[in-house]
């Protein structure tokens, strides 16, 4: 099994460099940690301790908008060797990052991948921490990049790539999409059934109900598209916001997250909530909206902008 400490990092092309570092500094609240070339690091870690910051967790590179890569951090670095093999004994491409490519993603080492549907993964070893603390472009109060929706073009064969071939579980079910945690936070990452491959959303916790009403309001003033909220949802307790970003991405600020503790695994059963609009959200955010798309989507395909 690959034992999968969390998701570690996102690596997104962008038809506008520029422009998207404007919005994910002066919009979303990220900071801008460095600039090499053509690709642009962002930090968005709010820690204890210094050195408990992520050196980045989305990098963004001048490039087509569809190549995304989840980077994501392995639990013991020194089973890499063995992490290999067991990709390749699963039919999974394995790729061993060279010294330039490691470079990049500032981590000693990694392999490349992809999870059945195709969604490119890199999975790394002994990724690089910085001294320095996040200082954010604006006070959104984020304290951390959290979880990721991601298309699968059949969920239950992805399924089990998560949680057989990695250590996920499955928290909770909406309609035939699973929630997937690696630690105790309710998930780390969302499958949406759907035709297509990549990254369906981003997400990145705030600090309380506070910090998701104010960036309502700031991205309304800000002319921001909000897809989805403000509201709650049922099967995470989250209070949520969704909006617009560059190259057509999804961001999400939320708090307030289900967590599921140690003592609570062996008798933690995952539950079914059907796909209706309740419970995208239990206060009524685009209820009418999300419960026509629901009905009108194909068999086991979520449509673009539905989002949980």
């Amino acid at each position: 099994m690959i034992n999968l400490h969390d998701i570690r990092y996102l690596r997104l092309g962008t038809a506008d460099l520029e422009a998207s570092i404007a919005y994910l500094t002066d919009i979303v609240g990220l900071q801008l940690a460095a600039r090499e070339g053509k690709t642009a690091y962002f930090r968005s870690d709010k820690t204890g301790l210094r050195g408990d910051t992520r050196d980045y967790t989305l990098a963004l590179f001048e490039g087509d908008p569809a190549d995304q890569t989840i980077g994501l951090d392995l639990l013991d670095p020194d089973d890499l060797d063995a992490v290999g093999a067991a990709l390749e004994k699963a039919g999974r491409p394995v790729h061993f990052g060279t010294r330039a490519e490691c470079d990049a993603r500032r981590t000693k080492a990694f392999i490349a991948s992809t999870d059945p549907s195709g969604n490119k993964l890199e999975i790394v070893a002994r990724p690089y921490h910085t001294g320095q603390r996040y200082f954010p472009g604006r006070d959104a109060g984020i304290e951390g990049f959290s979880h990721i929706g991601l298309f699968t073009t059949d969920a239950a064969r992805d399924t089990k790539f998560w949680t057989e071939l990695c250590n996920a579980r499955i928290s909770d079910w909406l309609g035939d999409s699973p929630f997937l945690r690696m630690h105790t936070v309710h998930h780390s990452i969302v499958l949406f059934p759907s035709n297509r491959t990549g990254i369906h959303h981003i997400n990145h916790q705030v600090e309380d109900l506070d910090d998701v009403m104010k960036s309502y309001y700031f991205l309304k003033a800000n002319n921001v598209r909000i897809v989805h909220g403000p509201g709650r949802h049922p099967i995470s307790t989250a209070v949520m916001v969704y909006f617009e970003g560059p190259d057509n991405v999804t961001y999400e600020y939320s708090c307030g997250v289900k967590h599921v503790m140690p003592d609570e695994e062996a008798s933690y059963r995952p539950r079914q909530f059907s796909l209706e609009a309740y419970n995208a959200c239990m206060w009524g955010s685009r209820a009418a909206e999300i419960a026509a798309a629901a009905a009108n989507a194909k068999p086991n395909e979520w449509p673009m902008r539905v989002v949980v």
